[in-house]
């Protein structure tokens, strides 16, 4: 017997290219990270912290619709979690009035146009605000002000992403997930905040 002689056409099949690190998703799909979760007191109530081991998921109210409005799959508690035990941190500076910026990495997930309007958000100065009209006018369309009302509504990330800094066209304090009351707490603490800092 003769043992098969490769011929002159066969080639090896070509292994796919690798792809460059920096092209690759930072943020695994929603359903494939493990998220664990902490509770929290605070001045305006009880909020639940969530976060995976690189980023946090959701800052949100433990009432009212808020947990229906904002669904993040957090079963597992953990003080121990560095994203969490830093968010907390950084949270009672800021209710402490000793911070008035959050550097904690955050991992939001949303469309594409949800996650512009988040970015506007955390563009609005401490103590400050801005109407909907205007939010809108950043993100390069003024006719938008209803779709930025909605994406600020599915905003996961309370008080980090600060959407109780936005306001109805006639100053009015408008929908919050965490209750208009708690919006104009969050909003006199910063004013009072930058008032006594001069």
């Amino acid at each position: 017997m003769h043992s098969a002689t490769p011929t002159a056409t066969q080639k090896p099949t070509p292994k796919p290219p690798a792809i460059p690190a920096a092209t690759r998703s930072a943020t695994p799909a929603p359903d494939t990270i493990a998220l664990q979760r902490t509770p929290m007191l605070t001045p305006v109530g009880e909020l639940t912290l969530i976060a995976s081991a690189t980023g946090l998921r959701a800052v949100i109210w433990t009432t009212g619709d808020e947990v229906d409005r904002v669904r993040v799959d957090a079963s597992i508690i953990d003080d121990t979690n560095p994203v969490l035990v830093l968010a907390r941190q950084q949270l009672q500076e800021y209710f402490a009035g000793e911070r008035q910026d959050f550097t904690v990495p955050l991992e939001p997930v949303g469309t594409d146009f949800q996650q512009s309007a988040w970015l506007v958000l955390r563009e609005i100065p401490y103590g400050e605000t801005i109407n909907y009209g205007q939010q809108a006018r950043r993100l390069g369309d003024p006719n938008k002000a209803r779709a930025v009302g909605a994406a600020n509504g599915r905003n996961p990330l309370s008080i980090v992403v600060p959407c109780h800094r936005v306001v109805g066209a006639n100053g009015s304090l408008t929908g919050f997930g965490g209750g208009i009351e708690n919006k104009a707490w969050l909003l006199d603490h910063e004013r009072t905040v930058r008032f006594r800092a001069g």
